[in-house]
Order: C-alpha cells, then structure tokens, then sequence
C-alpha cells in the first residue's frame, strides 16, 4: 500500500516523513553507525557476535507484536513468522563463516561484510513502511495477506540474523584443533 501511494502520489513523501517522530531518526543513525561498524575487519568475543541477532529478534519480535496484536490472524501470522525464520535460518547456517575464532581468546576475528547492514536496514525498513501503513490504514491487519506477509518479513530477517550467527558458533564449539586449520 505504502509503495502503490508514493510510486503515483511521491508529493506524499513529505508529509509522511515530516510526521515520523525524531527519535525515529535517531534510531535509524544508531542502527546505520551498528551496521556501518560491520563494514570492516574486526574481533569480537562470543557475547558480542551474540548481541545483535538477540537485538535484532526482539526487534522483529516486537514488530510484529505491534503490527499484528490486533489481527484475527494471529495464529497464522505466528505459523508464518516462524515458518519464514525457519526457511532463512536453513539458507544462512548453511554458508561457512569466512571468520576465525581464537579458542584461546575467545573471540573471533570477522572480515568486513555489507550483509548486516542490509538486513539492518531492511528490518528497519519494513518496521518504518508497516508502521506508516497502519497509521493510514489500521484496519490492513484484518486481511490475511497483509498480516501473514509482514509476519513471513519480520520473520525472515531474524533467521538470517540468527543463522549467520549460528554459523559463527559452530566456529566456537569446534575443538581447537579444527578450528586452527578451518
């Protein structure tokens, strides 16, 4: 609905974004600044790689909350929440961490990826685009498509989140020895 209005009306861009509230912005530059630290190469310890797919799930968690608490659909918005985690979990463990980890140290040495500002920036996206709908039009949540839709999206981020950290602790959990020669 939000793109459908701004690709024929675009003059509603600016009261749109004239109407978001500033902390709204503010949270966006703290979520660039996190996504932009990922950039480049870097260490990390096993809380610090755990930190942003724990954050980011509950962004997610709470998106979804938000959108859909009021929908009849709620128990197919959570089937396609998980469903939807499940598929992009699957599809980012799947991939071999290009990072290294210490045992000795106990943290990893990560290379610089675009990957988690992406989805940084997509999560946020989808949460600015689904709250800006509802504002206009509450009563999208009452149609299945709408609700299982977001839900599948807030979903998705969050197994890309936790199956690209799910790669880094395996990392972890391997005995020294693999670890040193991977």
């Amino acid at each position: 609905m939000l793109l459908q209005l701004l690709a024929n009306h675009p003059e509603a861009i600016g009261p749109i974004l004239r109407g978001t509230p500033a902390w709204v912005w503010g949270l966006l530059a703290g979520l660039l600044a996190l996504g932009a630290s990922q950039l480049r190469e870097r260490t990390a310890s096993v809380a610090r790689v755990s930190l942003m797919p724990a954050a980011m799930t509950a962004f997610s968690v709470l998106g979804t909350w938000s959108a859909l608490s009021a929908s009849p659909h709620r128990a197919g918005a959570v089937a396609a929440w998980l469903a939807a985690a499940a598929l992009a979990f699957a599809l980012f463990a799947r991939r071999r961490a290009a990072a290294r980890f210490d045992p000795v140290q106990r943290t990893y040495r990560l290379p610089g990826s675009t990957v988690p500002l992406l989805l940084i920036v997509g999560i946020f996206l989808v949460k600015y685009g689904v709250g800006v709908e509802l504002a206009m039009a509450p009563r999208l949540v009452d149609g299945a498509p709408y609700a299982l839709g977001v839900a599948a999206l807030y979903g998705a981020f969050t197994g890309a989140f936790v199956g690209r950290a799910w790669g880094l602790w395996r990392l972890a959990w391997r005995p020294a020895a693999a670890s040193a020669t991977a």
